[in-house]
């Protein structure tokens, strides 16, 4: 409330005081030193001024000013704990509570590289900090799975310890050891091979072992140290076998692989080896080499390849072999003289070099042309043996063509050849002959031999086809019923007619 103060201005005192509600707005204008005039200005109504306003009193906030302090403390607890990883966790023995996943990688990491490892036994007394020997942990992964799994503020993830997995560079831990421990290391020597010319094959040299420090065992050591917090670790090394890179089981599979390609190189038709390529010159072609796993690679030079591939056509290129059958009077097939061929015309051979010595490269030899075939053709032959007895000739015919004749001598009086017509039958290369002696009359006087008869071939019964030793009078009958000729004539007929031949014999 506002309060002034009532002047009698016909008095020397203060005749009384009046409370009433305080203007703000006559607030704005005068001040406590300021004299208001209300009413009437010239003088008739009583003059007021404003008393000095009494201070209001303070409010005393004595519990607010007590209480910032711990309103910043309990403010500050909540932000750390959304940062902070939770008191009492360790990763791998490195406590890491109450610190930022970053200070904590940095604390795992660190702790990591300053953990010593003794060498003992054939190691001697050398000594190595996991930094020397390449080890790595995933600190900062470790340290964020430690705070997503532990933060300060979830009281029941509290002291926890999370297990971590140490990794070692090989490379360079194995050279730190070999460093450390010389006289520990023998290097091992390589499977080794080779193309003998004597035998013409590949061989292989095994290989030997070598000795060195399992590396290995030490990381297991190194890992069992950092997982329980200790900081160094004594290990006792003995020598350990060191496999050779390429090993004697990859050098013997190379070794097959190579004389496989040699027995079998060669430009195939089919099943048929076309063009067979020289061991040797095969060898020529291929190198081998391992590598980085010691497993062997084969190459082949194209271009060597190329030089036989040129000359491929003239060796592979074939016409047909047409076909020849004989066949009787009667249509029957009797004999196939000729055998027909397919014959072959190689296609094209551009990026045959190539082509092949991608596959000399994965242990295949066989390679397979690329050619058209060339259909034979298939001819019939009617062949027909015909002996004119009375001007003792035989007529070899084909087709009803005469191809050759020449004299016989057929059946004397009394042991007549008889005319019909036969077909050959039984054949053999070599006989003797026995038979009835007759005279003229046609009368048995005896009997003959004739021994080693060539080319005897049969077609009435006892009456054959043969060569004749004993006379050379053909032209004049003068055997025992059977068509004789000159040896030389009667193999040209006995390889000439099938058995089934047709025979026809007349006047």
């Amino acid at each position: 409330m506002g309060r002034y103060v009532s002047l009698n201005s016909g008095g020397d005192g203060v005749t009384d005081l009046v409370e009433r509600p305080f203007d703000a707005e006559q607030a704005a204008v005068v001040d406590n030193t300021q004299t208001a005039v209300i009413g009437d200005p010239s003088g008739t109504t009583p003059t007021l001024a404003w008393a000095p306003a009494a201070p209001a009193p303070k409010k005393k906030r004595r519990w607010l000013w007590a209480a910032v302090p711990a309103g910043i403390a309990v403010v500050g607890l909540v932000a750390s704990s959304l940062i902070l990883i939770a008191p009492g966790t360790a990763v791998a023995g490195v406590p890491v509570g109450g610190l930022t996943p970053g200070a904590a990688a940095d604390t795992i990491a660190a702790r990591l590289a300053e953990t010593k490892i003794v060498l003992g036994g054939e190691g001697g007394n050398a000594q190595l900090t996991a930094a020397d020997l390449g080890a790595s942990v995933d600190a900062r992964a470790l340290a964020d799975t430690a705070f997503a799994e532990h933060p300060l503020w979830n009281v029941s993830s509290w002291n926890t310890a999370t297990p971590a997995v140490v990794t070692l560079d090989a490379e360079k831990a194995a050279a730190a050891l070999r460093a450390a421990a010389p006289s520990v290391y023998v290097d091992p020597t390589d499977a080794t091979i080779e193309f003998d010319a004597a035998t013409i094959a590949y061989v292989a040299t095994p290989a030997v072992d070598g000795t060195g420090i399992d590396v290995a065992t030490v990381q297991a050591a190194l890992q069992e140290a950092f997982a329980n917090g200790e900081s160094t670790v004594e290990l006792d090394i003995e020598a350990t076998p060191v496999p050779a890179l390429v090993s004697t089981a990859s050098a013997d599979a190379t070794v097959a692989s190579l004389n496989g390609i040699l027995d079998t190189a060669g430009f195939y038709v089919g099943t048929e080896r076309t063009v067979p390529i020289d061991r040797a010159v095969a060898a020529s072609w291929l190198t081998f080499a391992p590598d980085a796993k010691g497993v062997f690679e084969i190459e082949a030079d194209a271009s060597a390849i190329q030089t036989v591939v040129d000359g491929l056509p003239a060796l592979v290129d074939r016409a047909p072999v047409n076909s020849v059958v004989l066949a009787n009077l009667a249509g029957t097939i009797i004999s196939t003289p000729t055998v027909g061929a397919t014959g072959r015309t190689l296609g094209a051979t551009a990026g045959i070099a190539n082509s092949y010595a991608d596959q000399l490269a994965t242990g295949m030899g066989v390679f397979q042309l690329p050619v058209e075939e060339v259909a034979f053709t298939t001819a019939t032959v009617t062949r027909v043996l015909e002996v004119d007895l009375s001007e003792q000739r035989l007529y070899m015919k084909e087709n009803d063509v005469v191809v050759d004749s020449f004299l016989i001598s057929s059946g004397k009086p009394g042991a007549p050849t008889f005319t019909g017509r036969y077909t050959v039958g039984y054949k053999t290369p070599v006989q003797t002959m026995r038979g009835t002696q007759r005279n003229a009359a046609g009368e048995a006087v005896g009997e003959y031999v004739a021994k080693d008869v060539q080319y005897p071939m049969y077609f009435n019964g006892g009456q054959a086809f043969h060569g004749v030793y004993w006379h050379n009078r053909f032209g004049t009958p003068l055997s025992h019923g059977c068509i004789g000729m000159p040896d030389p004539r009667a193999k040209q007929v006995y390889e000439w007619a099938a058995k089934g031949t047709d025979v026809y014999i007349h006047n």
